[in-house]
């Protein structure tokens, strides 16, 4: 089986250990189908405070990632391997989705930079960033949470990681359309009946029912998917 190589740098690696730590990118990592490298930028940090950050050329509010721990860093680690992509998490990136974690699960390595403060400075950017990503239109304290995201939606599609490998290909998004409603026993509660349809064993009748489920949601919640 394949597997898959991420580094993430960041400034607070705590906040990665819950993640990372439980469920199926835990198992991921027990089967050796996803191997996990926290790089604490401090150590690349200068002086004898570890210096990372400080203020931004013009004024203004917040403070910027240095570039220099950061190219450090990043030169160290492609040194020891080739990364497919450097992925920035940033809010001005490209909004993530289904899509990109489908082709992102197809690589071998990836490095992820978490951006902190008002960001990291332009020119590491343009010096090592093939890819920027962010999760949606809203501005979060850091990249960390963003990068548990976007490892555990690629690192569910590694084969193998599921129990059951065709569970992901049924995921909302996989074909722009959500998910088909879903239910378990008992077969009646508080006088909610789950369809006859899924009780039938007819399998053709049950895929037809949940495709017209599926595209009838999409309409109804998120007709902008739909091709």
């Amino acid at each position: 089986m394949n597997s898959m190589f991420i580094s993430i740098i960041t400034v607070l690696p705590e906040l990665l250990e819950g993640p990372f730590s439980h469920s199926i990118i835990k198992r991921a990592g027990d089967r050796g189908l996803l191997e996990l490298e926290i790089v604490h930028l401090r150590e690349y940090g200068l002086g004898p405070h570890k210096q990372v950050d400080d203020y931004q050329y013009g004024g203004g509010a917040g403070m910027v990632m240095m570039c220099e721990p950061l190219d450090k860093c990043i030169s160290e680690l492609k040194s020891k391997r080739n990364y497919d992509e450097v992925i920035y998490m940033t809010p001005d990136g490209v909004t993530f989705h289904q899509k990109m974690a489908n082709i992102l699960s197809l690589k071998t390595n990836l490095l992820i930079i978490c951006g902190h403060y008002k960001g990291i400075d332009q020119r590491i950017r343009d010096l090592h960033v093939t890819m920027e990503i962010s999760v949606g239109d809203y501005v979060l304290s850091g990249g960390e949470l963003a990068a548990a995201i976007v490892v555990d939606a690629v690192g569910r599609l590694i084969p193998g990681v599921l129990n059951d490998g065709t569970s992901a290909l049924t995921d909302s998004f996989q074909d722009n359309l959500l998910a088909p409603p879903v239910y378990t026993r008992p077969s009646e509660y508080k006088n909610l009946k789950v369809p006859d349809v899924l009780l039938s064993g007819n399998e053709s009748h049950i895929d037809e029912w949940r495709y017209h489920q599926s595209l009838q949601r999409t309409e109804s919640r998120r007709p902008d998917i739909l091709d």
